[in-house]
């Protein structure tokens, strides 16, 4: 089995190879949710919200968020196929190629981002340690060693890495990183500091948000493999929850407890904390490389929706080497409106996805998604107008874009944009898959 389902294709996984239980599940996302990319995106949340807003914005986000993680893993392990094969039976089969596109060059994108974090911290632990920084270096083995995971396959990971070493040494490095930042901070004092302001509650949750449904193209690639639904609910949607709050949550309380100005430096600041810290800080960094290997599998997955005759691994490998020269060229940016713009996409196409497996019987065939029509038209725009109503109410991407929407006079709502694009995407995606499936009837009954 181990050397099959690595390069299992776009075709429904038979139940032989469906061996991912509830433990699994959840170790495998809770792994996922351990990252330095959380804990640096939980430093941006301060001192702009207080901390109690902070824990407001991490636990409504989560859990709005996670809610729609763990019913798209759901629908994942039921259809038992790739995310974006998946999506065949919502959009049709030129529809989910447009998804294909998104969902490939965000994973790409995402792969660089991970190696650049991983990289900077192994830098600045190097540093700290041995006097040498060697980004170029670190970046490099990381790259090789995600690549190395992706081509073992997700059931190879859970069961030959995190159920073995990655669990144990990563939940004592969260214990000490989390003692450490409470021990070193007035709690007191930081709790009752207010916030200065610049974000709202609402952005915060929109953010939490936009990350988690971030996994949401992904997720099925991995749910595909579970036992059954309620272990891919629960397992993705409780391991996700848990681990990325606590890692938000971190990364807030170091902000506030260690005085940091630049997010961006919190792991240099750890790194230079002593080598009990170092040591908890190397092992998050080496856990990290299970998000870039996430991300560098998928992204070949998702490409064989458009090429199955491509073999994976070679996929795999293209996709690995485009993100390590990415990750050796590319600065580290700004994430808050890369991760809103990402959530713009994706939050109004889980709405869609839902709302037409609601109405299907909870339930996709394989002749829902193998003979799919070509374009679902209703169901894409429907997708696009949730699309619109998120970044009507809270513009971003490039300047010229935010400039053009802005001129519209998008209403002040200090509501977030998250509720209303799935809202919107979901009545009308719900609408229009009614509308179809009764002429669809009509059309074999007469």
């Amino acid at each position: 089995m181990a050397e099959e389902t690595p390069n299992w294709g776009i075709e429904p996984v038979p139940d032989r190879f469906r061996v991912l239980g509830l433990l699994d599940t959840t170790l495998l996302w809770g792994n996922l949710g351990v990252s330095l990319l959380v804990l640096v995106l939980g430093a941006l949340l301060v001192p702009a919200l207080s901390l109690p807003q902070a824990v407001v914005a991490v636990l409504a986000g989560g859990l709005i968020g996670n809610a729609m993680l763990g019913a798209a893993a759901l629908i994942g392990s039921d259809g038992r196929v790739p995310a974006m094969v998946l999506l065949r039976a919502p959009l049709g089969r030129r529809g989910s190629y447009g998804a294909t596109a998104v969902n490939a060059a965000q994973c790409i994108g995402w792969s660089i981002f991970e190696l650049i974090i991983i990289a900077t911290a192994a830098a600045a632990l190097s540093d700290s340690l041995l006097g040498f920084e060697a980004r170029w270096a670190w970046t490099l083995v990381f790259g090789g060693v995600a690549l190395a995971m992706a081509l073992l396959g997700p059931v190879g990971v859970v069961r030959k890495i995190l159920r073995r070493y990655a669990i144990w040494i990563v939940l004592a490095s969260l214990a000490y990183l989390t003692w450490w930042a409470l021990d070193g901070a007035d709690v007191s004092a930081i709790w009752s500091a207010p916030g200065e302001g610049g974000l709202s509650t609402w952005i915060g949750i929109d953010l939490v948000v936009a990350l988690t449904v971030s996994w949401l193209p992904l997720v099925a690639d991995y749910t595909r493999f579970s036992r059954d639904r309620r272990s891919a609910l629960v397992g993705t949607g409780l391991g996700y929850f848990v681990a990325a709050s606590w890692m938000f949550l971190l990364g807030a309380v170091l902000v506030l407890g260690r005085g940091l100005d630049d997010p961006s430096a919190l792991p240099a600041a750890v790194a230079a904390a002593g080598l009990a810290s170092a040591l908890a800080l190397l092992a998050v960094t080496v856990d990290e490389t299970d998000e870039a290997f996430a991300n560098i599998y998928s992204a070949g997955v998702s490409l064989q929706n458009v090429a199955p005759q491509l073999p994976q691994r070679a996929l795999l490998a293209g996709v690995s080497v485009v993100a390590t020269i990415g990750a050796l060229v590319i600065d580290l940016g700004a994430y808050q409106s890369f991760l809103l713009l990402l959530g713009s996409v994706f939050v109004p196409l889980f709405g869609v996805l839902l709302a037409d497996w609601l109405l299907a019987g909870r339930h996709y065939s394989e002749r829902d998604i193998f003979a799919a029509p070509t374009l679902r038209a209703g169901l894409v725009v429907a997708w696009l107008a949730g699309f619109a109503v998120y970044q009507w109410l809270h513009p971003l991407g490039p300047g010229w874009w935010v400039d053009l929407v802005e001129g519209t006079n998008p209403p002040a709502w200090e509501i977030g944009s998250t509720l209303p694009g799935f809202a919107v995407a979901f009545g009308l995606a719900a609408a229009a898959s009614w509308v179809e499936r009764r002429i669809r009837a009509a059309s074999v009954t007469a």
